[in-house]
C-alpha cells in the first residue's frame, strides 16, 4: 500500500522532534524528523510504497502538502506532532484525510498524553501512542488486509461513537532495534541533508539513535513519559558502527555524525565496545553525542580516541539545591569534575540550562551564571523551563498554580521561540526570561566569549565550525533582537 508520512508545516523552522515544546530554536538548528524516519524504515521494509516529507524543511505550506498528498494518493496518512504545534497538526491530518481519502494516524509525544482530544477533532482515525514504529506497521497491514484492529498493542481509536483505547505496546527490544533498517539510508531516499543543521555539529551532520529508553529520573524530561519510556535497549556495537560506515560510504558528504540517545553514556562497556569497532574498522568518522555529567575520563578518553568531537551535557542548574529538586542524580561536584575530565580528553562541550524549575530564586539563577563562567564550557543553551504534559514538572506545576497556561501552544512568541509559561511568587515569568536572556548575552555577547570562540576555530575542522557559528549567530541576533 501507498503510505504518506508527514512533518506538516507550521513555524519556520519549527524542531517538532525535539525534547521539548516544539520551537524555533534560537541557533538555527533544524532536527531531521528522525522519528518519522525511523517508521518510514520499518514500512518500506515490509514493501509499502513510502513517501516521507518534511513541509517544514521543504518550505511547504499546507496548499503544497495537500498537492503533494494528493499527488501521491496515498492509503495511509501519518502525521508527527507535538505539544506545541498540536492544534495545527490535527488540523492537518483532517485536511490530509478529506483531500485524500486515506486513513489517518497522528504520532508523537501529545498522542500519549491527549489521544481523546486528538480523536474528537475528528481528522484522525488512529492514534498510536508512545513509540509507534511497529504500531504504524501493524495498523498499514490491518487497513491494507482488513484485519481487526481490535488487538493492535498501542492504539486509540473510535468505534460506534466511542473512543478504545488498547493496551500500550511492549517497547522495542534491542535485538529488533538491530533490525530495523539504518535511518540514514531513510534520510539518503527521502530527504536532503543540507537542510539540516545542528549549532554544536560541523554541517552537514546526521541524527541517529543507537539506543532508546532513559532509565534517569528528571523531572522535567519528556520522551521517557511520552515516547520511549524508562527501559533501556540498545543496538549491538557491530550495528551502530556498521550505519557508520555505511555513512561514510553513502553519505560521504557528512561532517558529523550526531548520536541522539539520552542514555547513549551510561554503561562503560558498550561505549568501549562501540569506540573498540570503530578503531578496529580504521573509520575516519567524527562523531558527538549527549552525555551525563558522572561520565568517567576513561570512556571520555576512548571516544576521543574513536572520533568523538563533543559531549551535549544536561547539567541545568549551577545550584545543588535545583539539581536535588529535579531528581537530575549529579551534583555541582560531579559536573565540575566531569568538566575538568573532558576538556583534558580533548572533547568539546555544548552545556545545557534551565531557568524556572521549582525552587528557584534570583539567588540560585545567579549560582548558575557564575557556574557557566567557571566551567568556561565552548558552547551554552539556556532554556526557560517548560512542563510538559505527563512529566511530574508538569503535575507539580499545575497543581501548585504555576502554570500561565494549559495549552503549550501559547508557549511560544510570533517567531516560534519559547516563552515562558511558568511562575512562581518569588520567581516570576519575567524573571525567568530576563535570566535566559541575561546569560545568553555574558555568554555570547561579551569580550570573554572571543577566547572561547577562538579556541573552538583554532581546532582540527575550524573552518567548519566557523561555519556553524555564523549560521548560528544569524538566528541568535534575530531573537535578541525581537520585540525591538
Amino acid at each position: 500500500m501507498k503510505i504518506y508520512l508527514l512533518n506538516p508545516p507550521f513555524i519556520d523552522n519549527f524542531v517538532r522532534c525535539g525534547r521539548w515544546q516544539g520551537v524555533a530554536a534560537r541557533g538555527g538548528t533544524l532536527y531531521y524528523p528522525i522519528w518519522l524516519a525511523y517508521a518510514a524504515g520499518v514500512l518500506a521494509r515490509e514493501e509499502h510504497t513510502v513517501k516521507l516529507a518534511d513541509a517544514i524543511a521543504f518550505k511547504w505550506d499546507r496548499k503544497k502538502v495537500e498537492e503533494d498528498a494528493r499527488k501521491f494518493n496515498p492509503d495511509l496518512i501519518v502525521v508527527d506532532s507535538n505539544f506545541s504545534s498540536l492544534r495545527n497538526d490535527s488540523n492537518v491530518a483532517k485536511l490530509l484525510k478529506d483531500g485524500t481519502g486515506a486513513v489517518s494516524v497522528l504520532v508523537g509525544p501529545p498522542v500519549s498524553q491527549f489521544p481523546e482530544r486528538i480523536l474528537t477533532n475528528g481528522g484522525v482515525d488512529f492514534a498510536a501512542r508512545l513509540e509507534y514504529d511497529f504500531t504504524v506497521r501493524n495498523i498499514a497491514e490491518a487497513v491494507e488486509d482488513g484485519k481487526s484492529i481490535e488487538n493492535i498493542s498501542g492504539i486509540s481509536y473510535k468505534e460506534n461513537g466511542k473512543i478504545i483505547h488498547n493496551p500500550d505496546r511492549e517497547f522495542i527490544t534491542s535485538e529488533e532495534l538491530d533490525e530495523i533498517p539504518f535511518v540514514s539510508k531513510v534520510y539518503k531516499e527521502h530527504l536532503n541533508i543540507k537542510d539540516y543543521f545542528l549549532g554544536h555539529t560541523l554541517y552537514p551532520m546526521v541524527q541517529i539513535f543507537t539506543g532508546r529508553g532513559c532509565p534517569n529520573r528528571c523531572t522535567f524530561c519528556s520522551w521517557p513519559k511520552t515516547l520511549m519510556g524508562r527501559k533501556y535497549r540498545v543496538r549491538s556495537a557491530e550495528n551502530v558502527v556498521d550505519e557508520f560506515e555505511y555513512i561514510t560510504k553513502e553519505l560521504p558528504e557528512v561532517k558529523e555524525i550526531f548520536i541522539e540517545d539520552d542514555s547513549f553514556t551510561i554503561g562503560k562497556s558498550r561505549i568501549k565496545g562501540v569506540c573498540s569497532e570503530i578503531l578496529r574498522r580504521g573509520l575516519d568518522i567524527t562523531w558527538s553525542c549527549n552525555a551525563r555529567a558522572n561520565l568517567d575520563y576513561e570512556s571520555m578518553k576512548a571516544m576521543k580516541e574513536a572520533g568523538c568531537r563533543l559531549l551535549d551535557v544536561g547539567y541545568e542548574s549551577g545550584s545543588d539545591e535545583i539539581l536535588k529538586n529535579i531528581k537530575k542524580g549529579i551534583t555541582t561536584s560531579d559536573s565540575r569534575k566531569f568538566t575538568k575530565d573532558a576538556k583534558r580528553a580533548g572533547l568539546m562541550i555544548l552545556a545545557d540550562f534551565i531557568f524556572g524549575m521549582p525552587g528557584e530564586t534570583k539567588e540560585t539563577a545567579e549560582q548558575t551564571i557564575r557556574f557557566v563562567k567557571g566551567i568556561k564550557p565552548n558552547l551554552v543553551q539556556f532554556a526557560v523551563a517548560t512542563p510538559i504534559p505527563g512529566t511530574e514538572f508538569y503535575d507539580y506545576v499545575k497543581e501548585n498554580g504555576f502554570l500561565l497556561v494549559d495549552d503549550l501552544g501559547n508557549s511560544l512568541d510570533k517567531d516560534g521561540f519559547q516563552k515562558c509559561i511558568v511562575s512562581y511568587p518569588e520567581f516570576t515569568k519575567e524573571d525567568i526570561e530576563d535570566y535566559v536572556d541575561r546569560a545568553l548575552k555574558e555568554s555570547y555577547l561579551s569580550p570573554s566569549y572571543m577566547p572561547i570562540a577562538m579556541k573552538n576555530i583554532l581546532r582540527k575542522n575550524g573552518l567548519h565550525e566557523l561555519k556553524g557559528m555564523v549560521i548560528s549567530a544569524k538566528v541568535f541576533l534575530r531573537y535578541m533582537r525581537r520585540g525591538k
